[in-house]
């Protein structure tokens, strides 16, 4: 998967589609519920509300992350909107999915008489057709990014969280369209509006997984991870290229934003080389190391005896 990550407005417009898809949604959604009465589509109104809160938080999460360094923060502040991802799961899990079977609960043990389900056809018609049109942006979006990788390793090995965390939206609301319908079908076909309430139970439960998977995501871009592979690899390739190094002792590298990466390099310098000499030989590496793998933002380099280098072990 590609490091990079284009600014400006092709950096959001999975975030902008998004956005604009569930706020129509949930308005048409909200009217069609205070119509008909319907459960599971009041569920999904307040499921399309909360989809849109979350687009505005990765919005201004993205926006505070572009700060530049300060002081305070020398490494900038790009891992912000890794927070603003956990907290997107956890409104996910927690007002998503809590409304949703509590309102279904709700639906059960008191349901309402049933009314003509012709205005929750129409509406989920055309919520199905404005998420479709979403869930296509986001699926383009993310393919591009994640060139030869499988779905789910691209999922794991990404370090934007607002391309998947929407596409993992769109994808609950289309299913989640899809439990309505069934509910309101079945509620009119068995005379049974108690149907409408196990579909609200359903969508929440989707919901309450889609909220675990993107908690996951989100907590290991908060502790911290190592960029990709394959710039570890080039950039460990690149120093030992150098005949005054004789063996590179690691390369820890941990992602400060999407498309910012600091990186750690010890090397074992040759022992006739002067300060002086290495201080140029150091510039030199990280000129190189710039050039080619720009999403090295904080390069340091240190010399460092190869028997006197702390080996960390690999990740279980």
């Amino acid at each position: 998967m590609s490091e990079k990550n284009p600014k400006g407005w092709r950096e959001n417009i999975v975030l902008f589609g998004a956005l604009a898809a569930n706020l129509g949604i949930a308005v048409a959604k909200f009217v069609a519920a205070a119509i008909t009465g319907s459960s599971s589509m009041l569920t999904e109104g307040v499921h399309s509300v909360v989809d849109s809160g979350n687009q505005v938080l990765l919005l201004y999460g993205q926006r505070r992350a572009r700060r530049p360094a300060d002081a305070a923060h020398p490494f900038g502040y790009g891992r912000e909107l890794y927070f603003w991802a956990f907290v997107v799961a956890i409104l996910i899990f927690a007002v998503g999915a809590g409304v949703s079977i509590y309102e279904g609960y709700l639906h059960i043990i008191e349901p309402e008489p049933l009314a003509d389900p012709l205005v929750n056809y129409i509406v989920l018609g055309i919520a199905f057709l404005m998420e479709g049109a979403s869930w296509t942006i986001a699926m383009r979006e993310f393919n591009s990014a994640r060139g030869e990788l499988g779905w789910w390793q691209a999922i794991h090995e990404s370090k934007d969280p607002a391309g998947f965390i929407v596409l993992f939206e769109d994808s609950a609301a289309l299913i989640g369209l899809v439990v309505a319908a069934m509910g309101v079908w079945c509620s009119h076909f068995f005379a049974d509006p108690r149907i409408d309430g196990v579909a609200s139970i359903v969508i929440g439960a989707i919901l309450a997984a889609v909220a675990v998977v993107l908690a996951r995501e989100a907590k290991g871009l908060l502790i911290g991870e190592r960029a990709d592979p394959r710039v570890i690899a080039r950039a460990r390739a690149m120093v030992s290229a150098h005949p005054e190094i004789t063996y590179v002792n690691h390369v820890r590298t941990i992602h400060t934003a999407p498309d910012m990466v600091f990186v750690a390099i010890s090397a074992d310098f040759v022992d006739t080389l002067d300060m002086g000499a290495a201080e140029t030989l150091v510039e030199t590496i990280e000129a190189e190391l710039r050039a080619e793998l720009p999403q090295l933002t904080s390069i340091y380099i240190r010399p460092e005896k190869r028997e006197a280098a702390v080996t960390i072990p690999p990740a279980p």
